[in-house]
């Protein structure tokens, strides 16, 4: 392992060579590669590491080099980075010494003299800060070559005229004169001798300095030359990471999940993961990371072979369910047999739907410069231009839930409540699958404003979103299908900015009825996350736990979405489940992602066994038949990316229809505006949309006051402002005014008095019991006859 020593340095060498690093008491020293150039040591694991990943560096301009022993030195920088070095021998220690102090020396004088430049001004951007300061500094330089040109061309007219003038004088004391006259012109001479001298030594002044200048400038070259080139290195590092993890992210997704008959439960929990050592440096200072793999909670394995010849009378679940080990999958066998299924009817939609959007423009905005300042305030008290928006409304968002509605059509067709809960837990699950691209806030509702999605005639449903309290933000939401079924929920979000990342957690709880079997489902949404606020690129996870409940049956289905960790081996956006019955026997085993696609595999037996858990106890380990596909993700359309990775449902929603509402969401002139890409004119307006909603709150708490006391007559103060923050949603807020002096009216839930929905009525959820809002009717009928009089004016 020995190395050839290298030469001692001259100063301005670059000195490279192996040292020994310590890392932690458990690894202690580590042999590192050392590189020091341009004033800077940095380290790598070896020499080839040197074009791609360096593990560390410091600046010796601000350094402090002690030697410990004979061999053992020590670099600081002044508490932050500190290394603990150790050379081979005595004499490779003094080698290293002698070339830090000497590269320390340099980069102070080049560091001093930068300061003494008396360049204030800010740092330029990458990119542009370099080419621009050498450009100033050539046309310096260039400026004062002219000027020296033309003191040269006056010297030497200063020096042709003064030998005329000598010439001339010494003609003239040639000439017989008195004594006074050879007086005066001697004196003339020697005054024109020492002008030709002044002038020259002038001469030589100005071409001194522009040599100075020339020098300096070879200086400010050089350290912006070092400067670009560290940037470029930078970026290099940059770019390779970016490649790395992209290169890691595709690995995970495409990675082939090993059927229950190949896994093995002990490798799952104690296996290695090759390479996992070599991604990330185990000698950072005393920094260690906690796994932080999420432990399933049970463990599949192939049913006996008695099950998948004889699938009837298991678990009390009738064969009809399609879960045996034919071809068959659930959904094809539940709803072959019935005439009206939508899969057997050719669908002739009514209309021609766009499938485009103006492209998105490429303005440039950051996002961290405007959310430093709000770390740790609720998301809706953070001004946001359009500029982070998509051309969508919350309402819109909102109806998106209804992407993939054939899940619950086909739920409606089964015979079994088990089988109908599988449905039930897929369609909760691709409602997320919309999320993972979608980095734009939708447009923040205005309090009254409505949403209709009427596919009645092309896919059998209709909804209708309703945006229902300002304080806390609510939306109300109820879908209705000719194919049996009925959706409805309120939406409400609590958020939270904490720098890093954003977290979203939306409040109230989902609905769904069956009108055949009278099943009653509900749910509620898991956490939602933003990652990368500071830096990088924006990315969306969820995770937590969702309990589906039958409340008809007691039927349970539990679902976990893992949330993304890099250390973990599984896929990322993982979510499994178990769909139980009311005395918690396990019937259904469901597994996938929430961005691509769900599965679901029949129990046929379950047992403790398997390995300990995180908790100690041991597993339960269910015996499958082979897994039936649910549900999966439909492809983005061409060019998604361009259009904010809207789906081709997306497309629609803010499609231009007649007959609508005038409150609905499609009206609203600053989110047009936006999608039109005239953002400036979408701000103008977003800012008088506020404004007026605001006077009309107002209005309505001065009517409130006057109700509530007539003798008093007062209205409030001019001055005082109400809290007047708009909902918003996973990513994004409006601009809000603080208040100055509360005066709203709320209840114990914290919703309104003073304003009444128009389609939706608050009372108390019977299946719950929390405050909601439930569809009163009449927005239909009201369209049909297109009066709209009783709506309000808010856009």
């Amino acid at each position: 392992m020995s190395e050839p020593k290298a030469p001692t340095p001259a100063p301005g060498d670059t000195y490279k060579g192996w040292l020994f690093k310590w890392t932690n008491y458990i690894k202690g020293y580590q042999r590192r590669w050392f590189v020091l150039s341009n004033g800077l040591l940095s380290y790598y694991r070896t020499q080839a590491e040197m074009g791609h990943t360096c593990r560390g560096t410091i600046n010796l301009a601000t350094a402090n080099i002690a030697v410990e022993d004979s061999c053992n030195f020590v670099i600081s920088n002044g508490g932050t980075q500190t290394y603990h070095l150790k050379a081979s021998s005595e004499v490779e220690r003094q080698r290293w010494i002698t070339a830090l102090e000497l590269a320390k020396a340099k980069a102070f004088r080049m560091q001093a003299e930068s300061d003494d430049s008396g360049d204030e001004s800010t740092p330029p951007a990458a990119g542009q800060g370099g080419g621009a300061r050498n450009s100033e500094v050539q046309s310096t330089l260039r400026t004062l070559g002219s000027k020296v040109e033309d003191l040269s061309t006056c010297n030497d007219l200063i020096a042709k005229h003064g030998s005329a003038l000598q010439r001339s004088l010494s003609e003239l004391e040639g000439v017989r004169l008195g004594g006074e006259t050879s007086e005066k012109i001697r004196q003339v001479t020697e005054r024109a001798t020492l002008f030709r001298i002044t002038s020259n030594a002038m001469i030589n002044a100005c071409r001194d300095f522009l040599a100075l200048a020339q020098a300096h400038s070879k200086r400010w070259q050089k350290a912006l030359q070092a400067e670009r080139e560290q940037r470029v290195r930078l970026e290099e590092t940059l770019e390779q990471l970016a490649k790395q993890h992209n290169h890691l992210e595709r690995a995970f997704r495409g990675a082939t999940v090993l059927p229950p008959s190949q896994s093995n439960p002990a490798i799952d929990s104690k296996g290695s993961v090759p390479g996992k050592g070599d991604a990330s440096d185990e000698d950072e200072e005393n920094e260690f990371f906690d796994a932080c793999e999420d432990v399933q909670e049970f463990i599949t394995v192939p049913a006996d072979p008695k099950y998948h010849r004889s699938g009837s009378n298991v678990s009390g679940i009738s064969s009809e369910m399609g879960m045996d080990d034919g071809t068959t999958s659930l959904d094809e066998q539940s709803m072959a047999s019935n005439p009206e299924s939508p899969q057997s009817q050719e669908v002739v939609p009514v209309r021609k739907r766009r499938t485009r959007i103006p492209d998105k423009p490429n303005y440039s905005l950051n996002l961290w410069s405007i959310m430093k300042n709000c770390i740790g305030k609720e998301l809706s008290k953070i001004p946001m231009p359009v500029n982070f928006n998509e051309p969508l409304s919350m309402l819109q968002r909102l109806s998106e839930d209804l992407e993939y509605y054939e899940l619950l059509d086909r739920g409606a067709k089964c015979q079994s409540s088990l089988e109908q809960m599988c449905y039930v837990a897929a369609f909760t699950v691709s409602s997320y699958s919309t999320t993972v691209h979608r980095t734009g806030k939708p447009f923040n509702p205005l309090l009254g404003e409505t949403f209709e999605l009427d596919r009645l005639q092309e896919s059998g449903y209709r909804s209708l979103c309703e945006q229902v309290s300002h304080h806390p933000p609510a939306a109300a939401h109820h879908a209705i299908s000719e194919r049996g079924w009925t959706l409805r929920q309120e939406i409400a979000l609590a958020s939270k900015f904490r720098g890093k990342y954003l977290s979203i957690m939306p409040l109230g709880s989902i609905h769904c009825i069956f009108e055949k079997s009278n099943n009653h489902y509900t749910w509620k949404k898991v956490t939602t996350t933003v990652h990368n606020i500071i830096v990088g690129k924006l990315w969306i996870d969820q995770s937590g736990e969702i309990d589906i409940v039958n409340h008809r049956t007691g039927d349970r289905c539990h679902l976990k979405f893992a949330p993304y960790s890099y250390f973990s081996r599984d896929v990322a956006r993982k979510v499994t489940g178990v769909v139980t019955d009311k005395d918690g026997k396990a019937h259904y085993v469901l597994s996938g992602t929430w961005d691509e696609k769900m599965e679901c595999s029949r129990v046929m037996q379950s047992s403790r066994g398997g390995e300990n858990g995180a908790d100690g106890r041991q597993k339960t380990v269910y015996q499958t038949l082979k897994a039936k596909e649910l549900w999966r993700k439909t492809p983005l359309p061409e060019g998604a990316e361009n259009m904010y990775y809207f789906s081709t449902l997306a497309l629609t929603l803010n499609e231009p229809e007649e007959g609508v509402a005038p409150t609905d969401s499609r009206k609203r002139p600053d989110q047009r505006l936006m999608e039109q890409g005239r953002w400036e004119e979408a701000n103008a307006e977003k800012q008088r949309l506020e404004e007026k909603q605001r006077t009309a709150r107002r209005e309505r708490e001065r009517e409130a006051n006057r109700s509530a006391n007539p003798e008093e007559g007062k209205e409030p103060a001019d001055g005082a402002l109400i809290e007047d923050s708009i909902s918003d949603s996973p990513l994004k807020t409006e601009e809000v005014e603080i208040a100055t002096e509360p005066s709203e009216t709320t209840d114990k839930s914290g919703h309104q008095d003073s304003y009444k929905a128009m389609w939706f009525d608050r009372c108390v959820d019977p299946m719950t019991g929390e405050p909601t809002h439930i569809y009163r009717g009449g927005y239909w009928e009201t369209k049909e006859q297109g009066n709209w009089d009783s709506c309000p004016d808010i856009f």
